[in-house]
């Protein structure tokens, strides 16, 4: 598998992903062929789509407030937390555990870092929707069949630090299961499935960075993977939260 850091300029509010990721490949003398997998950040596709808030523009509930407290936030960035999340379990200083649209993350997936101004910067809207447009017309102006994934950062428990995340898959299949297939000694495999995107988001995730390195494009080429047409969400990757082993102790 190669994988290729690309750089891009500042993508800039609304302003449409599909032509500097093409510029930026043809500047790096990066061509796309058929079967690669392009794995875009998050924050550009929000970006592209005005996912931004202004926090100035935010007015706290007493919810808000409180969380704000307790865990040391801007009560605005507190009520942009509980606006965006399904729900809330708890949380650490500057850090709340969210559970949104099926994906356990801190602050609900917002951030204020690369954000404009005193703006933080939410999910995209709808990230598999996302990840299928941007493929069709990458496809419609280059001709070539290519997969997206789009990236976040996560967490593991215990852990310190951020892992790539996959959001939004539109190309290839998220998940590989090994259940009742058999191991080296012949036992069959109970339980095991593979993240593949997970996966493959982490090794675009090294690359992208978290601060500065301006790369929010990564281009992915022989990953092992099966090549599909379907489009996937996070729901399509989440397990039922009784069969978590996380999950099962907070219910």
């Amino acid at each position: 598998m190669q994988v290729y850091p690309v750089k891009t300029k500042v993508v800039e509010v609304c302003e449409d992903l599909v032509d500097p990721i093409l510029a930026s490949l043809k500047s790096q003398k990066l061509r796309l062929e058929d079967g690669d997998i392009l794995a875009v950040t998050s924050k550009i596709v929000s970006y592209s789509e005005g996912r931004l808030a202004k926090l100035s523009d935010v007015k706290p509930s007493e919810k808000a407030k409180r969380l704000a407290e307790k865990y040391s936030l801007k009560p605005e960035f507190a009520e942009l937390i509980l606006k965006e999340s399904d729900r809330i379990y708890g949380g650490v200083e500057k850090a709340v555990l969210t559970l949104k649209s099926g994906v356990l993350t801190a602050n609900a997936g917002i951030d204020n870092k690369n954000a404009l101004g005193d703006c933080a910067i939410l999910w995209p809207n709808d990230p598999q929707q996302s990840a299928k447009d941007l493929r069709e017309r990458i496809r419609r102006i280059t001709g070539k069949c290519v997969a997206v994934l789009i990236v976040d950062s996560g967490l593991i428990p215990l852990r310190i630090g951020t892992v790539g995340l996959a959001l939004a898959v539109a190309g290839f299949k998220p998940i590989k299961d090994n259940r009742g297939e058999k191991d080296l000694f012949g036992r069959t495999i109970a339980i095991t499935r593979q993240a593949v995107a997970d996966d493959i988001a982490c090794a675009a995730h090294l690359l992208m960075g978290e601060s500065t390195e301006r790369t929010p494009v990564v281009l992915i080429r022989g990953a092992p993977v099966d090549y599909d047409d379907g489009v996937y969400g996070s729901l399509d990757m989440m397990m039922p939260q009784k069969e978590c082993i996380f999950m099962s102790v907070l219910l």
